[in-house]
């Protein structure tokens, strides 16, 4: 099969066509053939090594944590899926590798596509809205008629976000471009400021959650400030906290790293009375079942900004790191 490896960790390096084997499965893993791949900022994040200490692969690896596309095999003990199921998913960490014809993942991390989408549709909501709905649902408990500061709604995670707030009740204040003003307000934006032109902490105050996605820690002090009393702050940048390598099972000197690069941050939420969370969105294939139903009701509906071919997966990621994507970007990879 072919698939797209990095070779080095670095920004500048592109990744190899390559051709290798079909991979082989567990007992509790389906092997997919993928039709369609999206693109997000952690996939660049990852091939730069920002993340290798936190979640080293070994080199050379496969890039990519969303897919569409169809069951070709099952394992043993496979209970949910049978061949010719239309499947998506993000599959969980150190098993990513999505830019490429065949993934193998493990049950619980896959749910059957929605009905009313195509693949390259379905294949750009995972990340985003296991992100979303951890971020807003599990974390934040957002609840009807409270306010919700989301950064960059015109973004990946942010058209999806904004969605969900609303389909939740809340009201949604974001950030961008004036460009984008009727795009982020077809999605439910009630409140929308200029980034370019104007500081959003002198137009809002005594939100419930933000959720942040800025690694300018001036915007990250910012977005403290303008939460009420009790509220939280989920951010997608960091810093990483202990509480994260925690949960992907980092060894204690990780931890301890973790605490100092996080204290100041933490200390400074806890002198406004607010919470500081961070963060890093896990694989799960029953939420996306709950996302699937978000979906086929119409309550949420893809943003696409392009759909590359599969050759031209460099070029895509490229695209991806300007950071001006309307939505999500994806391959076309069958």
């Amino acid at each position: 099969m072919k698939a797209f490896q990095v070779k080095k960790y670095n920004k500048k390096e592109i990744l190899e066509l390559v051709e290798i084997i079909e991979p082989s499965i567990g007992e509790n893993d389906v092997l997919i053939q993928i039709h369609s791949a999206g693109i997000n900022q952690i996939d660049s994040l990852i091939k730069s090594g920002e993340f290798k200490i936190l979640l080293p692969y070994k080199i050379p690896f496969i890039l990519g944590h969303d897919l569409a596309g169809t069951v070709t095999k099952i394992g043993s003990k496979v209970r949910k899926f049978k061949i010719g199921d239309e499947v998506y998913s993000r599959p969980r960490d150190r098993r990513i590798g999505t830019f490429s014809e065949y993934i193998a993942v493990h049950e619980e991390d896959v749910a059957l596509k929605p009905k009313n989408i195509n693949m390259e549709e379905a294949s750009s909501i995972p990340l985003v809205g296991l992100t979303s709905w951890q971020a807003l649902v599990e974390i934040g408990n957002l609840k009807q008629g409270q306010k919700v500061f989301i950064q960059a709604g015109s973004g990946g995670v942010g058209t999806f976000a904004i969605q969900l707030a609303k389909h939740l009740g809340a009201y949604v204040a974001t950030t961008t471009s004036r460009d984008n003003f009727d795009l982020v307000k077809s999605l439910g934006a009630d409140f929308i400021v200029d980034y370019k032109t104007e500081d959003f902490e002198t137009k809002l105050k005594d939100y419930d959650v933000v959720l942040h996605s800025n690694k300018d820690q001036n915007i990250l002090k910012k977005s403290l400030r303008i939460l009420k009393p009790g509220g939280q702050l989920i951010s997608l940048t960091g810093p990483v906290t202990p509480e994260m390598a925690i949960q992907i099972g980092s060894p204690w000197y990780l931890r301890f790293i973790t605490s100092i690069l996080s204290y100041k941050i933490k200390n400074y939420a806890k002198k406004l009375n607010v919470k500081f969370t961070f963060l890093f969105m896990k694989a799960n294939g029953n939420q996306l079942r709950h996302i699937t139903k978000l979906i086929e009701s119409g309550e949420i509906k893809p943003v696409i900004d392009k759909a590359f071919p599969f050759i031209q997966t460099n070029e895509a990621l490229a695209y991806v790191e300007l950071g001006r994507s309307k939505g999500k970007v994806v391959i076309k990879v069958r």
